[in-house]
């Protein structure tokens, strides 16, 4: 499975407890990660600052479902927030 253009769900609506370029305090869930651009594309995404926790998440079907609306719901839900 590939990302979806437009989803970035992960980068939304995940929790990351490590240090980030921008977010030396990680990102909480539901907190739009600093290096989101307006198009919805990581602007680290080829850059060593990259952290490992963002190259390790994969799309896959159980956390993206069928649409970027049902990946949203999914990794809300297990995060505990509301979508």
């Amino acid at each position: 499975m590939d990302c979806r253009e437009g989803c970035a769900a992960c980068c939304i609506y995940v929790s990351i407890s490590s240090p980030i370029p921008g977010m030396p305090n990680g990102k909480p869930a539901g907190v739009r990660c600093i290096n989101l651009s307006e198009d919805l594309k990581c602007t680290i995404f080829e850059s060593s600052q990259r952290p490992k926790v963002c190259e390790g998440f994969k799309p896959e079907k159980l956390f993206c479902g069928d649409s970027a609306n049902e990946a949203y719901s999914i990794l809300a839900g297990l995060e505990g927030i509301p979508v």
